[in-house]
Order: C-alpha cells, then structure tokens, then sequence
C-alpha cells in the first residue's frame, strides 16, 4: 500500500529536530558558562608560563690544560665534588717561587735587624775610642804647655776626635736608615712580610684551584670542557642545575594582575605531563617592571610610531617542594598556569621569595687557605735566625 506524504508533516518533524538541537546547543552553553562560573570565574591563567630554576655556570678560575673531567651530561654531583681537573704546572712553578720569596723576604730582614745591633757595637766601639782620644788630647794639651808634648801630637789628636766623631754620624744615619726599613716591628708583621704572605696565599690558591669543585649540589648539563683544553680563567666548563629548587615564572598581560597577589594558590598543569598532573603552589611575588625596560634594546616609545602592545609582567610562582620531588620537573618546560585571585593574598609589593638554599650559598671556598697558613708560619720560622 503506497503511503502519502504529507509536506506540513515532514516540516514539522523537521522544526521539532531543529529545536532539539537547538535547545541542546543552549543548554551546551549555559552548561558551560556555568560551570565556567563556578570553576574559572576566580583564578586568572596563562600559557605563557615556564618553569625555572638556577642555572649555575661553573668556570675556570687559574689557567692550565684540562687533563680529567670527572662529571658528564645528566649525572648528579654533590657540592665540593671535583668536576674538572687542570694540570696546573704553570701554578704549581709560582707557588714554588711564592714559597722562595717569602723565605728571602724573612731572610732579608733578618739581616737588617742583625745589622743594627752591629751597628750599635760600631758606633760603641767608637765612642769608646773617641773618649780615649779626648783623654789623650787633654794630657797632650797639658804636657804641651810645659813642652812635653809636640804641637804634630795635639793636632793629630784633634784630628782623629774629628775623624771619630764622623765615622760615628756615618753609623748613626746608617742604623736610622736601617731601622726605617725595619720599621720598628716584629719580622712576622712587616710590611714586605706580608706582602710576600699575600703573594704566596694568591700562588697557593692558583695552585689549589687547579682542582674546580662543584659549588652547590645538583645535575650536570651543557658541559663544554674536554681534555686539551687550554683554559684560560672565567673559561665556562659546564652548568650544573638544582632540580629540587625550582619555581614558575608566569607572563600575565597587565590587564589580569590586578587581582594578584603574593600567597594566592596557584595551579600548574604542565605539557610534558599533561592535564593528568596538576602541581600545587603559591605567588611568591610579582616581577617590579615588566620585560621591556630589561630587555638589551628597550623600546622608545616617545617616537611617532608607537603602537599600543599590552605588557606581559612576570609573576614569580613557588612549587610544593613534595610534588616536585615526586614528580621532578626541569627548567624551560611550559606550563598552563592559574591563580586563584579570590583569594586576598599579601600586600602588592610583598615576597615570600627566600634564599636558603643551596643555590644562594657556597662555603667550599671558606677554608682554602687553612694549609697556605701553616706553610707561611713554616716558612717564616725555617728562615728566622736562630729559630728552627
């Protein structure tokens, strides 16, 4: 049996599907309007997020060949950990050149200071003939009178007490010059002591710095140093980077930071892990400017070519220091970042930023100088005379 088809029918069905769809698509929307309302209404977010850390570049700080490298891409060192060793013979022939002018330094002052009392004996040695000679010319001059004695012996005494008497002054000033040089001080404290001291301490730590240390704990990366190298000081070797010292640096357009604020929570989703992986942390504080007046060439926008740009302002975001152990992280990767603004937060210009770790402090370089100590007292008292 053929069936009729009715056109109204057919377009009836039709608007009762389009209004299916519709009202589908409208509730869609107010679906996800509202649960945009309820879940993104507070917290203001940004792709232009990354993660960052320290990135310590280690350097050469004495010249010589690179002869071992003790530490490659990817491996962890701890902090005082040789890394690169040099070979250090240039150091090594002005350490040993420091040591020899120190010795020479004390020596030489010694010497001055044992030619003052020498020149003390010389100047007694003389007054003492100097007062005989006055005795003698005083009986020359008494026996002259009765004839006893010739006018050649009176003058020849009064001669010798003129020579006496300047051969006195010649060791005077001679013992003043000396005693200027010397300084009136102990030779462990003189000056050209001291300067032989500090000569010997630079040739030591030259020598000592031979061997380069790791400076904080953490991973190796970008290492440039290979054996031959020629080295000269301030030469980068390598990076090493703390993977457990970490943070976010978010570029929010200045449009959106005027709801943030240090201590709000914040959320950071990650690319390499994907939405599965939510990290948890806090502003720490808000960047005082933004990327233009840092950057090497700033913008002159007192020209007649200006264009409205809206700035992008760095806000610094810590990590829970537990989920970056669990789940660790490396500086460059981005992140999709949020922050809750609802929350009220600190004052504007606050920072919970600290500098505590690691990364901030060194005190591998605090006792280099402990062994150049006891060779410089060594050294001073082998070249004192009369002392060991």
């Amino acid at each position: 049996m053929h069936k009729t088809i009715r056109p109204r029918e057919i377009l009836r069905r039709r608007r009762r599907r389009l209004a299916a769809v519709t009202l589908t698509l409208l509730l869609s929307v107010a679906a996800y309007l509202v649960y945009w309302w309820f879940a993104n209404r507070e917290w203001v977010a940004t792709d232009d997020a990354f993660v960052t850390g320290h990135l310590i570049t280690l350097k050469a700080q004495t010249e010589g060949t690179v002869v071992e490298i003790l530490a490659e891409n990817t491996q962890r060192v701890r902090q005082g950990q040789v890394l690169v060793r040099l070979d250090g013979v240039r150091a090594q022939l002005d350490f040993e050149k420091a040591q020899a002018e120190l010795g020479e330094t004390v020596r030489h002052l010694e010497k001055l200071t044992a030619g003052i009392q020498t020149l003390r004996q010389r100047i007694a040695a003389r007054q003492a003939a100097l007062n005989q000679v006055r005795h003698d010319l005083n009986r020359y001059l008494a026996a002259f009178s009765d004839g006893a004695a010739s006018e050649q012996q009176v003058q020849n005494a009064r001669d010798k007490i003129e020579e006496l008497e300047a051969a006195i002054k010649e060791a005077e000033a001679e013992k003043t010059g000396i005693e200027a040089e010397v300084g009136g001080v102990d030779v462990d404290k003189h000056p050209l002591v001291e300067k032989a001291k500090s000569q010997l301490r630079l040739a030591y730590l030259e020598y000592k710095r031979r061997h380069i240390l790791a400076p904080a704990s953490g991973y190796v990366a970008k290492r440039r140093a290979e054996v031959g190298d020629q080295i000269k000081p301030g030469a980068p070797l390598l990076v090493i980077v703390p993977l457990d010292d970490l943070w976010i640096e978010a570029n929010y357009l200045e449009n959106q930071i005027a709801g943030i604020r240090p201590g709000q929570p914040a959320e950071i989703r990650v690319d390499a892990y994907g939405d599965r992986l939510v990290y948890h942390g806090r502003v720490q504080g808000i960047n005082p400017g933004t990327g233009s007046p840092f950057a090497l060439l700033p913008t002159d926008n007192a020209t007649g070519n200006f264009i409205h740009i809206a700035e992008r302002v760095p806000v610094r975001i810590g990590l829970d220091p537990e989920e970056l152990r669990k789940n660790p992280l490396q500086p460059g990767l981005s992140t999709l970042t949020r922050i809750k603004t609802s929350e009220k937060g600190d004052a504007l210009l606050a920072s919970h930023t600290e500098t505590q770790g690691e990364a901030y402090r060194t005190d591998i370089y605090e006792h280099e100088l402990d062994d150049a100590e006891q060779l410089i007292e060594k050294i001073v008292l082998s070249n004192r005379f009369g002392k060991p």
